[in-house]
């Protein structure tokens, strides 16, 4: 049977792939790379978010929000840091519900340790393309995150909704009876 090879048009569906497949691809490496300090990359990427706060720490849940992830994960990454004594949580001032969480003097010398390794990891990951290139890529990349961030709010503003939103309301619908 002869194969059958679909013809795409330069940028129909590759470049979302390629893109998908470096970002899938480069977690694997730095997970690996950073498994010898004891951290994973969202652990990372939590202490980092939380270095760059001035002030009183961040709330929890604007910590969630700017990750892109659920209260619940958030949670267990958050407990794991603690614990480690990577960053502490204190109620907030105003909402003693609320939690802040701030970078602990620990979690600020293993992020300094980690960004040491991530910026050889960066190196090591772009050898052989040219400043130029890096430079045009992050333009590039850059703007189709504006462009996306746009077109995420526009659908938002319309009502869009993600299959998981869909399964949420459809579970409380069903916990209320309807």
């Amino acid at each position: 049977m002869p194969e059958t090879r679909i013809q795409l048009k330069p940028g129909q569906f590759r470049l979302g792939f390629l893109i998908h497949d470096v970002s899938r691809l480069r977690r694997t490496v730095v997970d690996k790379a950073l498994g010898p300090l004891g951290i994973t990359r969202s652990q990372w990427w939590v202490l980092a978010n939380l270095s760059r706060d001035e002030g009183e720490g961040m709330m929890q849940t604007e910590l969630a929000r700017l990750l892109d992830i659920g209260k619940v994960a958030l949670g267990g990454l958050l407990d794991r840091l603690e614990c480690n004594g990577y960053i502490v949580r204190r109620p907030d001032p105003v909402d003693r519900r609320a939690k802040r969480v701030e970078l602990a003097p620990a979690g600020a010398k293993l992020l300094a340790s980690i960004q040491d390794q991530a910026a050889a990891l960066n190196r090591e990951m772009m050898a052989g393309i040219s400043a130029d290139e890096i430079a045009a890529m992050e333009d590039i990349l850059s703007r189709m995150k504006r462009r996306l961030l746009d077109m995420d709010s526009e659908l938002r503003r319309n009502g869009a909704t993600l299959p998981e939103d869909m399964l949420e309301e459809e579970l409380a619908g069903f916990r209320d009876g309807r």
